[in-house]
């Protein structure tokens, strides 16, 4: 498993750093290109092309640093810079969405003159250079499982659109003339900007939150926990994503009185296990007796600490 799992975070990594490479050459030649021929369907799609490097970015640095070991100042290594670039991702691509619209609005009322022949090359050109890129993602990468590479690929993909529409208005803005069709094919393209930048924050901020990760069901979690046998009651359950892929939790388990530290083992090893099938990697448990004062309730409670003599530390 581990040489096998070496060998796939290289390749991913490779085919990473080569889509990169492509797409943000590429997207600066769409910024030249967008001014020069003065299409603002070029622009968006530049845009899009701006967060699909962006986020292929954040999937290499996400590689490279995930990898670097926990320090005693960061225990959990740089794990979560993966999910901060993400946000800083997510809040660009609405921004840029959002200026997209300001632009077509302003082109709706008084459509400028477009060079539609260059702009039919560039555009042209564009689709090859995503086609190109899925293609490498697909056969060299691994898209199904990497929630990296799998974000990154699904840009790639949602790309090509944008590259399809700023084709469709240029040739229309050729045969018929239509000047609104520049601005309109921004505006679809900001649309799906802006939705995948909505979405990136969403799923990041949740998990800068703490949020249960969106691959686990605390209730199942919970019953399971419960099931097994020697387990009394389940409290101060916590069940969190450290970065995309990595969920932990943590709770305290009240056991038998007279369970030993070698009777527990386990117990313990049954939960890790049964654990594992949940999508949770990462656990850590507090055994206690009944004894131990706790609040019944299984989701932690920490009480304000003027509100009498019982807090957690």
């Amino acid at each position: 498993m581990g040489h096998n799992h070496e060998h796939t975070h290289s390749t991913n990594k490779k085919v990473l750093l080569i889509s990169f490479f492509i797409i943000a050459s590429y997207m600066i030649v769409e910024v030249i290109g967008g001014f020069v021929t003065n299409s603002l369907a070029l622009l968006s799609d530049a845009g899009h092309m701006l967060s699909d490097a962006v986020s292929l970015g954040i999937a290499l640095v996400a590689f490279s640093y995930g990898a670097k070991a926990a320090s005693q100042s960061k225990t959990f290594g740089y794990r979560r810079f993966e999910i901060l670039a993400a946000v800083l991702n997510g809040v660009t691509l609405v921004l840029i969405a959002l200026y997209i619209f300001y632009e077509a609005i302003q082109r709706f009322a008084n459509p400028p003159e477009v060079a539609t022949t260059g702009m039919l090359i560039v555009s042209s050109i564009g689709l090859a250079v995503n086609i190109l890129v899925a293609w490498i993602m697909m056969r060299g990468g691994d898209v199904e499982d990497n929630l990296n590479m799998r974000g990154a690929y699904l840009h790639v993909i949602s790309d090509m659109l944008g590259s399809v529409g700023a084709i469709v208005a240029a040739l229309l803005m050729m045969f018929f003339g239509w000047g609104w069709a520049d601005p309109l094919a921004s505006v679809i393209v900001a649309i799906l900007v802006l939705r995948s930048g909505y979405f990136v924050t969403k799923s990041s901020l949740h998990v800068l939150m703490e949020g249960t990760p969106q691959n686990v069901i605390i209730d199942d979690v919970i019953q399971t926990l419960q099931q097994i046998p020697g387990v009394e009651s389940v409290h101060d359950l916590h069940v969190w994503s450290i970065t995309s892929g990595l969920n932990a939790l943590s709770c305290h388990i009240v056991v038998d009185a007279n369970m030993t530290i070698a009777e527990s083992e386990p117990l313990l090893r049954k939960i890790e296990h049964n654990l594992e099938h949940q999508n949770i990697r990462h656990v850590t448990i507090q055994l206690e007796t009944s004894a131990h004062p706790h609040d019944d309730s299984i989701l932690c409670t920490v009480k304000a600490e003027s509100s009498g003599h019982h807090h957690h530390h």
